[in-house]
């Protein structure tokens, strides 16, 4: 019988933080950056209780909770202490999957006494890094993930597919790693406000209004369905899902040094190591659908969220087009819509992400949507405005100046998305 482990170091950056500064046991502690763009990368349970979480930002942390000691992140200490932690997981278990600093899925179907074993193991890293652990423990990872911060600090619960309905049927269905504010407010408009009511929902009715993807996948997350695999290997993101980092996340360690490029001004840039202090539009939207694509498949963790949603902000003080300085068009190349994109930008790309992302409509997107809008031809379609060189397996499109499929498709989905979120 397949049996899956999800373990999540409590407060990770925080606890990490504790060790090292004791006397701030008991206060409210957040982990995050100092500049104006800073987000927060996590916040000790006792900050959380005004409001603090990870990813907002972290000038509105401090208005929550003016109190709190702010400490700013040391990446390098905790990339140490994580390495500690995982090589004593990976002692005890054959095939793991480190899905951040903080937490990884255990494969335990080969064990005897699985509970025992992730019990002797939680104790290991408390005696070895004084670090806590909650475990969900579950036949696939998505019970494991849901399991194991149902009884945050220091849970350990143990569910079978049939006792995770049970217990999670009155929660909000956002309680499902990859459904969003956006996305339940979406199925609470189809009367459909719980993972119970999201589990017993019509497939017709959800294919309906989600789409023949998206629909069934609600449902089944809703039911707890996960046939996922661990690899110890490497996060691959799909060729069909849009592949947009030059090669796959092969370790955790390349995910760390995306993560370490991350410029000043809360994007990235390809050619930082070139001497560039200042982010691009082309790398920083490559970046972010990468990200959401990783987070995705794994589950994230703060530090990818947090990550997400500095690159997000970079975007959105530009107006998805815009030089923050002057407010001119920072190329006109970013208006006229292609496909494929490569790694090319443009603002539909950039909206269709933000629709992916489950984000809330901000009103610094408006000029884009107008933009979207008013290439719309006479007879409903969307034209391919330019074609980037690059190697395709087939043709799908007719040559520029002629009605786009891809960018019909993507432009009805967003401006779909944007007048459902105003």
């Amino acid at each position: 019988m397949r049996t899956i482990a999800h373990l999540d170091v409590d407060a990770f950056y925080v606890s990490v933080e504790l060790l090292r500064r004791p006397e701030l046991r008991g206060r409210p502690v957040v982990v995050a950056g100092s500049g104006p763009r800073a987000v927060v990368t996590t916040a000790s349970y006792e900050a959380r209780r005004f409001g603090v979480g990870s990813a907002i930002p972290a000038a509105r942390a401090r208005r929550l909770c003016p109190d709190a000691v702010f400490l700013e992140p040391d990446f390098a200490h905790y990339r140490a202490v994580s390495a500690e932690l995982m090589a004593l997981v990976r002692a005890q278990v054959e095939t793991v999957e480190v899905v951040g600093f903080d937490e990884a899925y255990l494969d335990l179907s080969g064990l005897v006494a699985p509970r025992a074993a992730m019990r002797r193991l939680v104790g290991a890293i408390r005696a070895r890094t004084g670090l806590t652990c909650s475990v969900g423990i579950g036949p696939n990872r998505l019970v494991a993930k849901v399991a194991s911060d149902a009884e945050k600090p220091a849970g350990f619960v143990v569910l079978t597919r049939e006792a995770a309905r049970a217990r999670f049927a009155d929660a909000a269905p956002t309680l499902l790693p990859g459904i969003g504010a956006k996305t339940a407010a979406r199925l609470a408009a189809c009367g459909i406000a719980t993972v119970g009511a999201l589990a017993a929902a019509p497939a017709d009715l959800l294919g309906e209004r989600f789409g023949p993807r998206l629909g069934p996948w609600l449902g089944a997350r809703a039911r707890f369905e996960d046939d996922a695999e661990l690899t110890s290997e490497r996060i691959a993101v799909s060729e069909s899902r849009e592949t947009t980092f030059p090669r796959d996340i092969a370790d955790q360690g390349e995910l760390e040094r995306i993560l370490g490029e991350r410029l000043d001004d809360g994007g990235w840039n390809c050619e930082v190591e070139n001497g560039s202090v200042r982010s691009s539009f082309d790398t920083t939207i490559n970046v972010l659908d990468g990200l959401l694509e990783f987070e995705r498949a794994t589950g994230g963790s703060a530090q990818v969220r947090a990550a997400r949603r500095s690159g997000e902000e970079y975007l959105l003080e530009r107006g998805l087009f815009r030089r923050k300085s002057t407010g001119d068009v920072v190329d006109p190349a970013y208006l006229e819509f292609a496909f494929p994109h490569y790694w090319r930008y443009d603002v539909l790309r950039a909206l269709d992400y933000f629709r992916r992302a489950d984000a809330d409509a901000d009103p610094r997107m408006a000029q884009a949507v107008e933009v979207v809008r008013s290439k719309r031809q006479p007879d409903g379609r969307w034209l391919l405005d330019r074609i980037h060189p690059g190697h395709v397996h087939f043709d799908v499109e007719s040559g520029v100046g002629t009605p786009s499929r891809w960018n019909t498709l993507r432009a009805l989905r967003v401006l779909d998305w944007w007048d459902d979120a105003g």
